[in-house]
């Protein structure tokens, strides 16, 4: 089968496509014949070698966690899962695998696509819901009412958080370029800033603050919380507390607990999925570089099998 692999750290263009062994269902597993993988730039820091300590991983490495398809085999312990199911999930970043043209996982990490959900757009799902919510509900514990500030409103992880801070009944401020602010207001903003040019110390009495940028964006943010404010960081394990403001970091680890809930809210209508860019396989670098501008709007997703 088809997959990209890297034998060595560096940039994208360690990246190669090349044939190696199909996977075998173990007992307890499936093994997905992949559709469409996700990109996150967990998967850039993994490729970089930056990861070692926290996911450490052996190469060769097929990179890749966000994926979706249908499953080609079940183990024999398998239960409530048949050949042919549209599934989607997301494997251990150690592991790897979902720029694959399959992927043994197991069963109980993954769920079924409902019918209106194309396979792009479940593999855009997992990372991007999980951590949004994972920071907002789980992390900062945000109430309705509150005030929230997310940094990168128009990214892969923002598109969800404003959207689930807006269900949540927070008021919404989001920070964006300025040709994503009408997405972003159209995702549940009640305010939108420009990161380029409006400065958000301007800002006051916030509740909570999603930072996925780390760095002076971090610093910046507390200048601007309430008394009783927190951040939740994706960039900075190291944060602590200032004060009377909580800063938490969010190690994000598997998506399977908020999977059910994506694909409810989704049918529902409560949510949408903003794609920017669709890659094929052969075309993986291209994918990895326009994920490494940082200016995705929405997810990046490269199709892998038909």
């Amino acid at each position: 089968m088809k997959a990209a692999q890297i034998v060595s750290f560096g940039g994208p263009e360690t990246v190669v496509v090349a044939d190696v062994a199909a996977p075998a269902a173990g007992p307890d597993d499936v093994v997905v014949g992949v559709r469409a993988a996700g990109l996150n730039p967990l998967d850039l820091k993994i490729i970089a070698g930056y990861m070692q300590q926290v996911f450490p991983t052996d190469l060769p490495y097929t990179p890749g966690s966000d994926f979706s398809g249908v499953i080609d085999a079940v183990g024999e312990g398998v239960t409530g899962l048949d050949v042919g199911d549209r599934v989607f999930g997301r494997t251990a970043p150690t592991a790897g695998g979902a720029l694959a043209e399959q992927l043994r996982i197991p069963a109980a990490d993954v769920r079924r696509i409902p019918a209106e959900m194309s396979f792009e757009q479940a593999a855009s799902l997992p990372t991007t819901y999980g951590t949004a919510k994972q920071a907002l509900a789980d992390v900062a514990k945000l109430q309705p009412g509150e005030r929230v500030l997310i940094h990168g409103g128009a990214g892969g992880v923002g598109t969800m958080a404003v959207q689930l801070a807006a269900l949540a009944g927070a008021h919404v401020i989001a920070t964006a370029s300025g040709r994503n602010h009408a997405l972003v207001k159209e995702l549940g903003a009640h305010d939108v800033l420009d990161y380029r040019h409006d400065d958000v110390t301007r800002l006051s009495d916030i509740d909570v603050v999603l930072d996925t940028f780390g760095g002076e964006t971090l610093e910046k943010s507390w200048r601007v919380l309430s008394p009783k404010g927190r951040i939740a960081t994706l960039a900075d394990f190291s944060i602590k507390a200032r004060g009377s403001n909580e800063g938490k970091a969010v190690f994000f680890a598997t998506a399977t607990p908020y999977l059910a809930d994506a694909i409810a809210q989704f049918q529902q209508g409560k949510l949408q999925i903003i794609t920017d860019a669709i890659f094929d396989l052969a075309d993986v670098r291209a994918a990895l570089e326009k994920l490494a501008t940082g200016h995705a709007r929405g997810k990046v997703v490269v199709r892998v099998g038909r």
